[in-house]
């Protein structure tokens, strides 16, 4: 995924000017489900805090399945592998995905590439379909359809993390391609100023929130 034609933005952490508008990062959209005013503590005030435990050990497995697979794996373009899935099935993980189209670029955890059809997976903590981890995963298939030249299924999957438990998963249709665009616009409206950064209002979240400390609109009741 290159970012040679692209520069930082002036005030929002985590953001780039790609193509000459705003480029997030696709986790975003988890984020946004969970509590979207903390994107504005972090990325738009600058407040910085720990990572959380999960956050740390989600690196780490991150990391040691990366390396696990670049044992045994071969090097190839990303044309290469879709070529090689027409007539079998290839594997890539970590795979680089960015829409300039949509502005959102991410890393996508696993990506299962067959004549018929494309997998995409991410990895998460536990065995729960949250609305904010599909959004994310929607995302990637989104940017993911946009660098591919042809008509194949897209399959959207989140997987317990460390494990082969795929935990939910669906076609990516033309509802949920409309409606992870709905919301990729809202948060673009969010970081262009038109529209206000909403806190939850669910005090379950502000507990388990890194940002709690520091949130001027946390919800206590």
């Amino acid at each position: 995924m290159s970012n040679s034609k692209s520069k930082p933005h002036p005030s929002i952490s985590q953001v780039k000017i790609i193509a000459d508008r705003n480029n997030f990062p696709i986790s975003w959209l988890n984020k946004q489900g969970f509590c979207e005013y903390g994107i504005f503590l972090e990325n738009v005030k600058g407040i910085q805090v720990k990572p959380t435990k999960s956050m740390i050990e989600g690196t780490q497995e991150h990391l040691i399945l990366e390396n696990n697979f670049k044992k045994d794996a071969e090097p190839a373009t990303f044309e290469e592998m879709l070529e090689t899935s027409k007539t079998g099935e290839i594997l890539s993980r970590e795979l680089p995905v960015i829409s300039k189209t949509y502005g959102i670029r991410g890393f996508i955890d696993e990506v299962w590439m067959t004549p018929d059809e494309f997998i995409i997976i991410d990895d998460k903590p536990g065995r729960v379909a949250y609305s904010s981890s599909i959004n994310q995963v929607y995302g990637y298939c989104l940017a993911f359809k946009e660098m591919v030249p042809e008509e194949r299924r897209v399959i959207a999957s989140l997987r317990e993390r460390g494990t082969d438990n795929i935990f939910w998963s669906s076609y990516f249709d033309k509802k949920a391609e409309m409606d992870i665009k709905n919301l990729i616009n809202r948060v673009h409206g969010l970081l262009n100023g038109e529209i206000e950064f909403i806190p939850t209002k669910n005090p379950n979240k502000c507990r388990g929130c890194r940002f709690n400390n520091m949130c001027d609109k946390k919800s206590i009741f």
